[in-house]
């Protein structure tokens, strides 16, 4: 596993430029950030009125379904750590509902975290607790720039995934335009900005609340922990240690206990002929892991 990983996200004695965001895209950040937090905060007025009903319900749960297997099963583990195989359209859709998230092009998505993965909790990882943990939850995204050229070359030369980073603002923008089209402006707050704002801090939490809360049943060079709460609310991205202990494996949840949707979702796409190759952690490696953390 980890010489899978090593290919994937080569450590670099390179001394690199410090890339700073512009001004305007740090504003764009700021809004993207604060918006569905507003949007959230009128929603619990609202719901406190008891002016809230089952179509805005269904549509806060129905996108952030798409839009959280999207980043689970699309953006991380099939095109992050290619922990298995698909068919281009397959691929094609569970990026563009990740990209419904939306947490940026997939392409980019994808090279940040290859760089987690390369320098986890040290200077040079993007969104290390070392700082704070504010930093690593969202003050990160507000200076740092992607570098797929380093991070991830192959992803420019993925004609599905150009194409998505191309027009990954289309299908942010349809997450916010059917919520509204079937809902009116209430749709549109609890489909669309509420849900964004659930998904944002989520994901988010993978990065700040899993490395600094929760327990290391494996030995890695990092700080990730398992938090069983942020497990259940990602669709089994908070089984973090198990994750950096084995970061090509499609499952994350190692243990019956450990409820891992998107794991679900990848076998049900195995059942159907819909994915192979799928990566498992074999028992030798786990128990070499687990001697090493005793």
């Amino acid at each position: 596993m980890e010489s899978n990983l090593a290919r994937e996200a080569p450590k670099t004695a390179v001394e690199l430029p410090k890339l700073e965001k512009t001004f305007v895209q740090k504003i764009v950040v700021f809004v993207v950030v604060v918006g569905p937090l507003l949007a959230t905060v009128y929603a619990i007025a609202t719901l406190w009125q008891r002016y809230v009903n089952a179509t805005d319900i269904i549509l806060l749960l129905v996108f952030y379904v798409l839009s959280g297997l999207g980043i689970t099963v699309g953006h991380h583990r099939l095109l992050t750590h290619r922990s298995f195989e698909t068919y281009p359209w397959v691929k094609g859709l569970l990026l563009a509902f990740g990209a419904m998230a939306p947490e940026g092009p997939p392409g980019a998505w994808a090279s940040i975290h290859l760089e987690h993965h390369a320098h986890s909790d040290t200077d040079e990882d993007p969104h290390s607790p070392l700082v704070n943990l504010w930093h690593s939850h969202v003050g990160w995204m507000f200076h740092h720039v992607p570098r797929p050229e380093i991070y991830g070359p192959w992803l420019a030369k993925d004609p599905v995934v150009v194409f998505v980073d191309r027009t990954w603002f289309v299908w942010a923008a349809l997450s916010l335009i059917i919520p509204f089209a079937i809902g009116g402006w209430q749709g549109l707050l609890w489909g669309g900005l509420v849900r964004i704002f659930l998904t944002h801090h989520i994901t988010w939490s993978v990065n700040s609340i899993c490395h600094t809360f929760g327990k290391r049943p494996y030995a890695t060079k990092d700080m990730s922990r398992n938090n069983w709460l942020i497990g259940l609310l990602a669709f089994g991205e908070g089984w973090h240690n198990n994750h950096h202990a084995f970061p090509r494996s499609a499952f994350h949840g190692l243990r019956w206990w450990q409820f891992d949707a998107s794991a679900l979702f990848i076998r049900g796409l195995e059942k159907l002929g819909l994915a192979w190759n799928v990566q498992r952690v074999t028992p030798d490696a786990e128990r070499r892991r687990q001697r090493a953390a005793a």
